[in-house]
């Protein structure tokens, strides 16, 4: 090991930070830098701890519960979807939610997506929601001063560092246009879209931040519907009299759109020049996948009513689509299905990422595993996820591990399109229960929904949904939006019993986010986990950008090594990092940053 290395290993073993004397990073320009708000919260944490202060905390106990803390943590927010009777097709569909910490101080913070009232038909305003998450359990809203009480009829979000400036910044995409927010960096944001070039005109759903190009620089893709406008909109009817909402198979598809960072604050769309243009999609979810581990991002959107696409990347600006070759386009029947969310994870520590997405009720949940040798085979049923799936209408749907247990589970938020579905079918709700499914390993899932609380129980219009540690107490809380209804935010109790390790990534020569990076982690226990940083997944919504990985029971002993893979191509590896730590890596630098994980024993009420 060298002495660099050594030291870092030291200051991880004492808990604090790496800023401490002896430790303290390189630094260069531009990018390289730490932003003010991330080396002033590195300083404060530099303070050295004495014994009594490091030793082991008391951890919760119990049964793991997730509490709906939406009331008491001052979350207010009430989605609008501009409903008064026409039954609109976009009242449906949205809307998304992303975690995001926009200000550097180390704690996540939560932006709702707003759609708003139809012309002739205005009654308040409605805007997006940015509520700044206070250190203590509640959150302010903070919209007004943030600058994006921006009227429009929004559908999702991503965030990501376009210009590498240390700030994440905020797309929203929407059906009347979208919009970039480039973050100031003194709790402001701009709206930029007009000189970046990204509106994205038509019925924008989905969207996620990618290099796929690994110059360094986040380019922007950007899933769409259908071909809907007011005037074009088709009437349809479950009863005969009134009228329902229709499906996209009345509507011609729109195309993905992907967007090339130019690195001047501009972007170029490149989408034909890229091989990606297909106007018969009808997209709803994207996920960033390396499926074949060749180091260069690949996209996977899912499709309503329409096939699947699976975006091999060629290495050269180029993509190859290989769906249909790979076994993920359609059902094992050959059938396309009403593809929803979905997400990309390793959740068999197979080293390939996997697929998950959520369908149309009826059709069950997918869960395609990835065989290698660019092959995938649905094995929702043996994993147990399609029976318990298939009577609902899945929106979202992500990896994450709820129990910190070293294996990724699986989240499902369902809610049908159709209010008055229970007149044609009277064993299918409007409002439908979650689904939570805890992973045993093997391959297989077990339905525990009804084993964490009354709160993942009570059945919801759902749509977007994202995971984050809103507490930085290790373990990962929910948030969740509904269409024309609240927002909730539910409360991890007890999944910290568990040992975990919280990874942030800096890129430098890679993007500053690290967006793409794959983190491999072992333990002298014997586990070996896979993460890889994303944007985009779920359902119109995105989880927090840093990684967290379940380690299993608490061992004092247990030591943990990283090998982290950029898009750069470079690569780093530290040894004898010691768990229950939130850390953060620096491309080419190592640990810069250490903050101990505080176990807080909440009441579950």
């Amino acid at each position: 090991m060298i002495a660099s290395q050594k030291i870092f290993a030291m200051c991880t073993l004492l808990g604090v930070t790496a800023l401490i004397a002896g430790c303290k990073p390189k630094t260069a320009a531009n990018n390289e830098k730490l932003s003010g708000a991330e080396h002033s919260a590195a300083q404060s944490a530099a303070i050295p701890k004495t014994a009594l202060q490091t030793a082991v905390p008391e951890r919760p106990s119990g049964p793991i519960q997730f509490t709906d803390i939406t009331a008491q943590a001052g979350i207010h927010f009430i989605h609008n979807n501009g409903a008064f009777g026409k039954k609109y097709l976009p009242e449906t569909m949205g809307s998304g939610v992303c975690f995001i910490d926009y200000d550097n101080d180390g704690w996540q913070d939560i932006l709702f997506v707003n759609s708003r009232d139809w012309p002739g038909h205005e009654r308040d305003k409605s805007y997006p929601a940015l509520y700044h998450n206070n250190h203590d359990g509640t959150f302010t809203d903070v919209t007004k001063q943030a600058g994006l009480d921006v009227e429009m009829y929004g559908m999702g979000c991503a965030v990501g560092d376009y210009d590498n400036d240390g700030y994440d910044d905020i797309y929203i995409t929407a059906i009347d246009g979208s919009h970039l927010f480039h973050n100031l960096g003194n709790g402001r944001f701009e709206d930029v879209t007009k000189r970046a070039g990204v509106s994205s005109p038509g019925f924008a759903t989905s969207a996620a931040w990618v290099d796929y190009d690994n110059d360094g620089r986040l380019d922007l893709v950007v899933d769409h519907y259908v071909d809907w406008s007011i005037a074009t909109d088709q009437t349809c009817s479950l009863d005969g009299i009134h009228k329902s909402y229709c499906t996209p198979e009345l509507y011609k598809g729109e195309s993905i759109t992907l967007y090339h960072n130019e690195g001047n604050g501009r972007f170029k769309d490149v989408t034909k020049a890229a091989g990606l243009y297909d106007p018969t999609d009808k997209a709803l979810g994207v996920a960033l996948i390396d499926y074949d581990n060749d180091g260069w991002m690949d996209l996977f959107i899912t499709n309503d009513t329409q096939p699947n696409k699976l975006y091999h990347n060629n290495h050269n600006g180029t993509f190859t689509e290989t769906g249909f070759a790979a076994g993920v386009a359609f059902s094992d029947a050959g059938k396309a299905r009403a593809g929803m969310g979905t997400d990309a994870a390793d959740y068999d520590g197979s080293d390939r990422q996997s697929l998950v997405i959520g369908n149309f009720a009826n059709e069950s949940m997918a869960l395609y595993h990835n065989d290698g040798q660019g092959l995938f085979s649905d094995q929702a049923m043996e994993a147990g996820i399609a029976l318990p799936s298939a009577k609902s209408l899945t929106f979202s749907t992500f990896f994450f591990d709820y129990n910190l247990d070293g294996l990724p589970d699986i989240f499902a938020l369902n809610g049908h399109v159709a209010d008055d579905i229970s007149v044609v079918q009277p064993t299918i709700g409007y409002a439908e229960q979650p689904l939570l499914f805890r992973n045993v390993g093997h391959g297989k899932f077990e339905d525990v929904t009804d084993k964490v609380g009354p709160a993942l129980r009570k059945p919801v219009v759902g749509r977007g949904a994202a995971y984050g540690d809103i507490d930085n107490d290790g373990d990962l809380d929910l948030v969740l939006t509904t269409s024309n209804g609240t927002a909730r935010l539910l409360r991890n109790d007890g999944g910290n019993q568990n040992d975990m390790l919280r990874v942030k990534l800096v890129g430098t020569r890679s993007n500053r986010d690290g967006i793409a990076a794959k983190v491999l982690l072992t333990t002298s226990t014997g586990q070996h986990i896979s993460g890889m940083v994303k944007s985009g997944s779920s359902y119109l919504s995105q989880s927090e950008l840093p990684l967290t990985f379940g380690l299993g029971k608490p061992d004092p002993n247990k030591l943990i090594g990283l090998e982290i893979l950029w898009p750069s191509g470079h690569k780093d590896s530290i040894a004898n990092i010691h768990p229950d730590q939130f850390i953060t890596v620096k491309e080419g630098s190592g640990i810069v940053a250490t903050r101990p994980i505080s176990f807080v024993l909440k009441p579950v009420k």
